[in-house]
């Protein structure tokens, strides 16, 4: 499994100026990396000046580095057609163009923005995969959502029994049962996405923020959030810093915002905190976005083996899948054995992790039948069969 770097704050800090320009560094070091935006404004195209969709796209001139941008609402229809067929019945048939965009349940985008996610992280092809999400609040409604569901359900059942009259003692339960089964379907998978955010071994959320009063506020409430949920928040990136300049306004300015990083530090002692001066000029382009990289992070070195590296902030990578001989490693940290399986077609053999295969890259054509599979220490060990 890939390792999964977010990067959140409030709109308009520098969200995807950060993750875009990590992402480049990241494959510039030699890792095959994935960059995901899920912010309605889609502003990572521009930031990288290719043009990105919802599958992910080679970005030319940065070799390992694919990015796309997710479009949440046109998934709803593919992710929860069931539901919104136990939906219907439930309301009584009032409105046939009834779908799941309409149902208004809080958190729902942010559910098919992460899901989708999910897939790629599953995906042992990437190395690390860099989100850029939406703002905080975003993913504070995601991290809500199974408790949301389970509120909901009970809602919409009570009033189906309220409101049908003969028709609800006839079939009410039935169709309760049936969309309590389906609520219940779409509750575990959001609980399953959960887990992954929240599994220190996997993911780092990297806080943005500015040094003014608000942002700054923003952020103190934005870690208070995700703290509770126990996402791993392990560093913090201020952006637009006033450089030192022989101005009584700069000074004054630079001043006030000392003051507000201060706090930011002794609040939020044990995070890794970065400070990046306001630039002359707007961050889009290459060569930019790897200046910036290297402010952040420094020299980014990859060495083989087994063992994680740092790359600054407090975020450390692993390969997610290497080659030895006839040995193919996949790095999959928190699975259990009872989320994979394994099975070849037409020589190729796909490793299925919680229900979603994916092929793995080797140089011959194998049988699953002939391919030893061992896991230890978050470590696939797929053995193929001597040439």
């Amino acid at each position: 499994m890939a390792r999964l770097l977010l990067f959140g704050g409030k709109g308009g800090v520098g969200k995807t100026t950060t993750s875009t320009s990590t992402a480049v560094g990241l494959a510039d070091s030699g890792l095959k990396v994935l960059l995901v935006s899920s912010d309605p404004a889609h502003s990572t195209s521009d930031s990288l000046g290719v043009q990105l969709g919802p599958e992910p796209t080679p970005v030319e001139g940065v070799e390992g580095l694919w990015g796309l941008e997710l479009d949440p609402e046109a998934r709803i229809s593919d992710h929860i057609p069931k539901l919104t067929e136990s939906l219907g019945p439930m309301l009584g048939g009032q409105d046939p163009e009834l779908n799941a965009s309409e149902m208004v349940l809080p958190g729902l985008d942010e559910a098919m923005a992460f899901d989708e996610l999910l897939k790629h992280l599953e995906n042992p092809d990437w190395d690390v995969i860099v989100f850029d999400t939406a703002p905080t609040g975003h993913t504070l409604r995601f991290l809500a959502l199974p408790e949301i569901i389970e509120k909901w359900a009970e809602k919409i059942i009570r009033m189906h029994r309220l409101t049908g009259g003969i028709r609800a003692l006839m079939f009410g339960a039935k169709e309760g049962e049936k969309m309590r089964e389906e609520l219940e379907k779409f509750r575990r998978r959001v609980l399953h996405v959960r887990r992954i955010l929240c599994n220190p071994e996997v993911t780092r959320f990297t806080l943005v923020t500015i040094p003014e009063k608000m942002g700054v506020n923003e952020t103190l409430r934005a870690y208070e959030s995700l703290a509770e949920f126990n996402l791993p928040v392990s560093g913090c990136v201020i952006n637009r810093m006033t450089p030192n300049l022989d101005n009584d306004f700069i000074q004054t300015r630079r001043i006030n915002e000392r003051k507000n990083v201060d706090q930011l530090r002794s609040e939020l002692p044990d995070l890794h905190l970065h400070e990046v001066e306001l630039k002359d000029s707007d961050i889009h382009g290459l060569d930019l976005l790897r200046s910036i990289n290297s402010e952040l992070h420094g020299e980014i070195t990859i060495s083989d083996g087994l063992g994680p590296f740092s790359i600054g902030l407090g975020l450390e990578v692993h390969r997610g899948t290497w080659s030895d001989g006839d040995d193919v490693m996949l790095h999959l940290p928190g699975i259990v054995r009872e989320d994979l399986s394994l099975r070849s077609e037409a020589g190729v053999v796909y490793v299925g992790i919680n229900s979603r295969e994916h092929p793995v890259p080797f140089d011959r054509p194998a049988k699953a039948s002939q391919v030893k599979a061992k896991l230890e220490n978050d470590i696939l060990k797929l053995t193929f069969p001597e040439e």
